[in-house]
């Protein structure tokens, strides 16, 4: 579907509906096109994304199955006024 950017902002949602039946709108100016509407691909469940994230390289598969491990570090005390004071401290000033 091709529209004009005056039509397509005067009848945006006839463009949307287009969308939301699958199909691409090409915005023109002048006759010549300067856009594409196009619907989203379909995500899918989450089992396709992490493999396309591992297709990617954006995401490598863990090592070993099961549970997080615990971390091997413990927090240090620091003394003084918890974070928490303190925001709510600042966040009153204002």
């Amino acid at each position: 579907m091709r529209l004009g950017l005056r039509e397509a902002n005067q009848r945006f949602s006839k463009a949307m509906k287009a969308v939301k039946a699958g199909q691409e709108v090409i915005l023109t100016e002048r006759g010549r096109p300067v856009a594409v509407i196009k619907p989203l691909p379909e995500i899918g469940s989450s089992e396709t994304v992490v493999q396309r994230l591992e297709a990617e390289g954006l995401l490598r598969p863990a090592l070993k199955r099961g549970p997080m491990p615990e971390p091997r570090w413990k927090p240090l005390p620091v003394a003084g006024r918890t974070m928490t004071a303190t925001l709510r401290e600042e966040r009153d000033e204002r």
